[in-house]
């Protein structure tokens, strides 16, 4: 509890830590959580199983409440309290912008990183009547940008109806979509006066000081309307003044601050006064609209992370941290509901977050974390543009003046589309990378076992065998023809995986299938056998949420020995303690190689990760959508009735490809898949902690503390010698 509590992070956070006996914070969560804290944007890759999940969620949990706690208590109460329409202060609206434009929690400067689409803003206040008015903006960043004025019927994209009157960088200005050259260009550090005369009906600008003339007429009806100081700006930064402070360049004889206009003569944004009647008393943000958002890239991995949220803030009280669980097989009527009554976490599948977002359910603009877990997993399933779309919609700078932390976390972050995605989104993110390329923990022994249907030619005389996939069931599989080998790969196979589980004793194990199909018949084949020692359920994609979820808890309870899944189980699924794992197929991605047996061998934990290798070429089947991805060898049929493709595997080739990208030689074994115990540890039991090494955690603080005391003494001599040369210097 101490540990985590050095760190920064509250004692009730640590105190249900302790409850589920996390002693020490892992590696991961030693560096990220206090750079979360810190708020900062971070990379996070690490071997599975190593606590990525606490390391964005704590921090997370933590944030969030005291967010909300000073909500309640009033400090953090300046977005809310600009809703007022009595309020006396002027500033940019946080309700009347556009969806990725960011402002200060004083309203006086908005930023927007968006480079492809202009986003605008009006105040606070508008000025209607008579008298003549003055404001002033500066660019603070470079960029495009027009300031000037429009009405409330107007777009943000100020300018580009008849309703709004800008000047724009370009030196153009612009009304209707009418862009003519006016003064001159301004950019950087240039102030800007914004000057509108209701009593000739004029509007007419200053740059640092000097008159550009007058820029706009404005007729009799255009006159009645209410005017507010309003901005559109594309990558860039701006802050304003409406006459709180000294301006720059005092506006000519005769006009004000807008901020000193008659009472009698300020008119309220309906966008704040709407926001203000939604929650007249209310100091909590908009309800459905939470501050940290998760996403997942599958139900199971949702339901994990939701879990381990709501362990983590056993103990946090007043407020009460809400947290809601999107996923698809639930009611999306239900989940509006608790949208609805405020909620301020929420994880979930892409697919849900983006139909609850589309149809307004579910609100970005308070967004405070927006979080990637598995996040090569959601990018190779086709999530990267609706990841840009969502970050597009949330503030880079929130209603309480903190930026948006973006917090990215895989078992494998050395991929292209990740650092180019972190490139585009992140703001100078930190990577926590504990684990470098590629590799396979200590705890987890794997061996290959090669599936040689030409040397063992046991298939040919098997009277009960696991159904294949079809494949064949129109070629030629007589003889020793490749179709005919081919087919004696699957059958094999089968065999192969009995074999595994009776050579080793295996009581608990994690089978993994290429293709739905495959899982669906390895799972009918072993409960034909009518042993009651192989109990197995499934775990894929088509199968009914309900039912993926009783799968997967059945398992975890020990109510079955073996789950028969396809990849969509390999990416965080924590079970702890497994003992074996069983490849019937080596995965198309070599780095779900590490995904799949990282399943076993946590947590200290031996693990035994087993692959069937094809020696020979099997022939597979793809969906087809897979098709014209595979290009090249892809010979199109219908052998199957889901149609589809088939391509011919060269599993060789695939493990000389996981073999290279591990940088290792991977064990081959006999097809009796005995393991020689000498190779690796004679006296280790799967599934249980390595005899020898080391600590088992019990009094592990204990052992640590004359370390902990150590570096504590280093660092405090580092921080004074700091101290006597800063002195010097100075």
């Amino acid at each position: 509890m101490a540990a985590f509590e050095e760190m920064g992070v509250l004692p009730e956070i640590s105190k249900a830590l302790d409850e589920m006996e996390w002693t020490l914070p892992t590696d991961v969560q030693a560096e990220a959580i206090p750079l979360i804290l810190g708020g900062g944007d971070v990379l996070m890759a690490a071997e599975t199983g190593s606590g990525k999940t606490g390391a964005f969620c704590i921090p997370i949990l933590q944030i969030v409440w005291e967010t909300l706690k000073d909500i309640e208590s009033g400090k953090g109460s300046k977005a809310i309290n600009q809703s007022s329409s009595s309020s006396s202060t002027w500033s940019l609206s946080l309700f009347d912008r556009g969806s990725a434009l960011a402002i200060t929690p004083d309203g006086l400067r908005c930023q927007s990183r968006e480079v492809k689409e202009w986003h605008g803003c009006r105040a606070n206040k508008g000025i209607q009547g008579n008298g003549k008015y003055y404001f002033e903006s500066i660019v603070t960043e470079e960029g495009l940008c027009r300031v000037g004025w429009s009405t409330f019927q107007a777009s943000l994209d100020l300018g580009t109806d008849k309703f709004g009157w800008g000047y724009g960088g370009t030196g153009k200005k612009s009304n209707a979509k009418q862009f003519d050259n006016y003064g001159e260009a301004f950019g950087m550090n240039d102030v800007i006066g914004c000057l509108l005369d209701l009593d000739k009906g004029e509007i007419k600008y200053l740059k640092n000081g000097v008159d550009l003339g007058t820029a706009f007429y404005l007729n009799p009806q255009q006159k009645s309307q209410i005017f507010f100081p309003a901005v559109v700006i594309k990558k860039a930064e701006m802050s304003f003044n409406f006459g709180a402070q000294p301006f720059k360049y005092p506006p000519p004889a005769g006009y004000v601050a807008v901020s000193a206009a008659p009472k009698d003569c300020i008119k309220p944004n309906p966008a704040n006064s709407s926001q203000a009647q939604a929650a007249p008393t209310s100091k909590k943000p908009v309800n459905n609209a939470p501050q940290a958002i998760v996403i997942e890239p599958s139900r199971e991995l949702a339901e994990q992370t939701y879990n381990q949220i709501q362990k983590f803030k056993k103990y946090i009280k007043d407020p009460e941290l809400r947290e809601l669980l999107l996923v698809g097989g639930q009611s999306i009527k239900d989940q509006i509901t608790v949208l609805n009554h405020g909620v301020d976490i929420v994880v979930g599948t892409p697919g849900r977050l983006e139909a609850l977002i589309q149809d307004g359910s579910m609100l970005l603009h308070q967004c405070r974390f927006f979080v990637l877990d598995e996040a090569d997993g959601l990018l190779k399933q086709s999530y990267g543009e609706l990841i840009e779309k969502l970050h597009k919609q949330m503030p880079k700078i929130t209603n309480d003046g903190n930026r948006l932390q973006m917090i990215v976390c895989s078992a494998t972050l050395h991929d292209f589309d990740v650092k180019r995605m972190a490139e585009r989104l992140m703001h100078f993110p930190t990577w926590v990378d504990l684990k470098g390329e590629d590799a396979v923990p200590e705890t987890v022994h794997h061996i290959v076992v090669m599936v040689d249907p030409e040397k063992d030619d046991s298939w040919q005389n098997l009277r009960k065998h696991i159904q294949t996939d079809g494949i064949h069931a129109r070629d030629n599989t007589r003889g020793k023809s490749a179709e005919a080998l081919s087919e004696a790969v699957k059958i094999l196979k089968g065999e192969y995986c009995l074999r595994a589980i009776k050579e080793h004793k295996m009581d608990r194990a994690l089978i993994f299938c290429r293709t739905k199909l495959d899982c669906d018949n390895l799972e009918r084949y072993l409960k034909s056998i009518g042993d009651r020692e192989l109990t197995c359920v499934c775990l894929h994609g088509d199968r009914k949420p309900h039912e993926r979820k009783n799968n997967l808890e059945k398992f975890k309870r020990e109510e079955v020995r073996f789950l028969i899944c396809t990849d969509v189980a390999a990416r965080g699924i924590d079970i702890t303690g497994l003992p074996f794992m069983i490849n019937m197929t080596l995965p198309d991605e070599k780095s779900n190689y590490v995904h799949r047996i990282g399943r076993v061998g946590r947590a200290e934990r031996m693990g035994l990760a087993i692959s069937l290798v094809s020696s020979v070429p099997e022939k597979v089947w793809y969906h087809g959508e897979w098709c014209s991805s595979r290009g090249r060898n892809c010979n199109n049929t219908n052998l199957t009735e889901q149609g589809g493709c088939c391509i011919w595997y060269n599993e060789p080739r695939l493990l000389a490809d996981i073999e290279d990208h591990l940088n290792i030689t991977i064990q081959q074994v006999e097809k009796d898949i005995k393991v020689p115990m000498n190779d690796f540890d004679g006296k280790v039991v799967y599934g249980e902690k390595r005899i020898g090494m080391g600590s088992t955690y019990e009094d592990h603080v204990q052992e640590m503390s004359p370390v902990v005391a150590d570096l504590t003494n280093l660092e405090s001599q580092a921080q004074l010698i700091y101290l006597r040369r800063h002195q010097t210097v100075h």
